[in-house]
């Protein structure tokens, strides 16, 4: 039965926004990528577009039943979590030597200063990580499947249009933090707490289930 009240539709819409933003707002990875790009005011936009996007298509997948396969191929899994692992500890190696030599805003050389090393970086992120997978597309999309066989397309809605606001806020509020980052020491800081974000979730890639 198809539902059509707007109240119902506006819960499910709601709902899938809540059940989004707490899934994606959260210090990891791809995160940290987004905001160091939106202070560096560098491929904002198609990056942040990525990113929603991305967001966008598993959220759809899990709703259409990639879950359960996913779920049933452990390999697939396991394929992601170690190469995430070993392209988090590069990055984060990255990172570090940032750290050690930082620069200004003006100067500092981006991890990817062409559009197209920088959006491969965001999908690697995006793709890489197992975690999207196990949260996105299992569980957004078990979450979705009980609110009906409309409802749950208008739940994944809400889910993507979290992932939109809070990543075009993360990469363009960004942007408020120039100031402070014009100096080397701030993005001494910032680098070096990216590369222990790296380093921490690359272990739990590696000593995970």
């Amino acid at each position: 039965m198809i539902r059509c009240n707007d109240s119902l539709i506006s819960a499910d819409l709601l709902a899938g926004f809540l059940s989004g933003a707490a899934l994606i707002i959260a210090i990891g990875a791809q995160n940290s990528f987004v905001l160091r790009q939106g202070i560096r005011r560098e491929h904002v936009l198609p990056i942040v577009l990525v990113c929603a996007l991305a967001d966008a298509f598993l959220i759809v997948a899990g709703i259409a039943g990639l879950g359960a396969l996913i779920k049933a191929a452990p390999a697939v899994l396991a394929v992601a979590r170690y190469g995430g692992a070993l392209f988090l500890i590069v990055y984060g190696l990255g990172a570090v030597r940032r750290a050690l030599r930082p620069q200004s805003l003006t100067t500092d050389p981006a991890v990817g200063t062409t559009l197209g090393a920088a959006l491969c970086t965001c999908l690697a992120f995006t793709l890489l990580n197992p975690h999207v997978y196990l949260d996105t597309v299992v569980l957004l999309g078990s979450l979705a499947s009980q609110h009906g066989p409309h409802g749950r397309w208008v739940f994944g809605a809400g889910a993507a249009l979290a992932s939109l606001v809070w990543f075009f806020g993360l990469g363009y509020g960004a942007r408020l933090l120039g100031p402070l980052f014009g100096r080397a020491l701030a993005w001494r800081v910032l680098d070096s707490l990216i590369a222990l974000t790296m380093f921490g979730l690359a272990l739990s890639l590696l000593l995970g289930p």
